[in-house]
């Protein structure tokens, strides 16, 4: 992977757990050293672990047991040189008012935050699953604002929804995180150059990831393909928020 990231100029990536790529809070310290030295060792940059943990379980027990779960990944990535931890909201339940589902993903989120900056970490709330809606988001991150509590843009249909795209972004702009996530670029079925200017308008210096979907006979090539797609919108949306 890293080795594939480099040749095609991608230079950052999330390690996402429970997937291939064997980051997981089972590597021993020795184990962790080496990947810290094998991303130091090259020009990419391990960003931070992209965890599937929720925050949104009705259940005590499973909620205590993803936070638990979430502070492990905050060591790990720690001592493996990233810089935060994905997480998730994620879903609203039947009979739980989902002003009682907001008020507990914020109040999680912000304790984790509060644990993650002994770590010099973040804790990314990704905009997902049933509260991917941005007012939603918006609403939980009112509640959660400790400064290491940051928003993880998603690229979702949701984006879209209500007064449009613009009005969304600005709901979470100033909480934007060291990361966010896109699909393929040359996608019409997202506004990638609108976002891009807003990205830049913003002032936001992050990680833009790609998720990307299938599987290419050369992911090298397609990877490369991706990041010139990328730098022609970055200029163009530096250009637009000039004019």
């Amino acid at each position: 992977m890293i080795s594939n990231c480099a040749r095609s100029g991608v230079l950052g990536v999330e390690l996402r757990t429970t997937h291939r790529h064997g980051a997981e809070p089972s590597l021993n310290a020795v184990q962790r050293t080496e990947v810290r030295k094998r991303f130091a060792d090259s020009p990419v940059t391990l960003v931070g672990i992209g965890s599937n943990e929720r925050l949104d379980s009705p259940d005590p027990a499973v909620l205590a047991r993803s936070m638990e779960a979430i502070e492990k990944f905050v060591i790990l990535s720690r001592d493996v040189g990233g810089s935060g931890v994905k997480v998730k909201p994620d879903s609203f339940h039947k009979g739980v008012p989902r002003a009682t589902t907001v008020a507990q993903i914020g109040a999680a989120l912000n304790k984790l935050a509060a644990f993650a900056a002994g770590h010099d970490q973040e804790i990314r709330l990704e905009v997902h699953g049933g509260c991917a809606a941005l007012p939603t988001i918006k609403a939980i991150m009112d509640i959660a604002a400790h400064p290491k509590a940051v928003v993880c843009w998603n690229s979702n249909p949701e984006d879209l929804e209500g007064a449009g795209l613009e009005h969304n972004f600005a709901l979470v702009k100033d909480r934007l995180g060291a990361t966010a996530h896109v699909r393929e670029l040359d996608s019409p079925a997202y506004p990638w150059a609108r976002l891009f200017t807003l990205f830049v308008k913003a002032g936001w210096k992050g990680w833009v990831l790609l998720e990307a979907g299938g599987a290419p006979k050369d992911p090298v090539a397609a990877l490369a393909a991706q990041r010139r797609i990328f730098e022609t919108l970055a200029a163009e949306a530096r250009e637009s928020a000039q004019s």
